[in-house]
């Protein structure tokens, strides 16, 4: 294995807070009731937009007539507390360090906006631990679409039977078999271990250092 792919929120980083936070101070400017962080957890995993169409519904917005009015909101907020109270899951920058010392090349594919993206992870990373981190945007379809993948292959110089794709979600799960990479769910993000065996998923890890020995297994 050469490279490793990461999805980032509930995968590298904790960042159910800052996504409750900003999607209730939305609500609260919109005059809609708030949502709870459990609620949150299960509405996100495929981008802003459906964020918010889930949290509309679950506020009383059926139809979503005010959808595009709450993505702006949420758009300008979100900029301002991306990393509210985000931190990385225990054991990760420790793994990091890891793969970065084999010689793996490390990428981070988020359905987070772009640059809410590159802000988490400069915030709570740095500069140079991540060769490419690449955030959902008008030039690639979102997750479980695989031009995101195939595009940091591309960006890497990695082939697809050499890399391993990382997330916490079935997105994930199906964004890696899309591309055609070795899929690896993590059990401490977003979904219970339940969900993501109903995925498909077929090799699951509780901690990250598991995911270190995994990669040493594969030469």
């Amino acid at each position: 294995m050469r490279g490793c792919i990461f999805d980032l929120d509930g995968t590298l980083t904790n960042t159910l807070e800052s996504l409750t936070y900003s999607v209730n101070l939305t609500m609260k400017e919109m005059g809609l009731p708030s949502i709870t962080m459990d609620q949150c957890r299960r509405f996100v995993g495929e981008g802003a937009r459906k964020l918010i169409e889930r949290t509309l519904r679950a506020c009383g917005d059926e139809n979503l007539s005010r959808l595009e009015e709450g993505l702006k909101v949420y758009g300008r907020i979100f900029h301002d507390n991306c990393t509210y109270h985000v931190t990385p899951y225990d054991g990760i920058t420790e793994m990091l360090g890891d793969l970065r010392a084999m010689g793996i090349r490390l990428a981070v594919l988020s359905n987070k906006p772009h640059g809410q993206a590159v802000d988490v992870v400069r915030q709570i990373f740095g500069e140079g631990v991540f060769d490419f981190v690449q955030g959902q945007s008008e030039e690639l379809p979102r997750k479980p679409d695989p031009a995101g993948v195939l595009y940091l292959l591309d960006k890497m110089g990695v082939k697809k039977e050499d890399c391993v794709y990382v997330g916490d979600s079935e997105v994930d799960v199906a964004t890696a078999r899309a591309a055609g990479v070795t899929e690896l769910a993590v059990t401490w993000g977003f979904r219970s271990r339940q969900v993501l065996e109903e995925a498909g998923a077929t090799v699951l890890i509780d901690h990250p250092g598991e995911l270190v020995d995994f990669l040493r297994s594969r030469g």
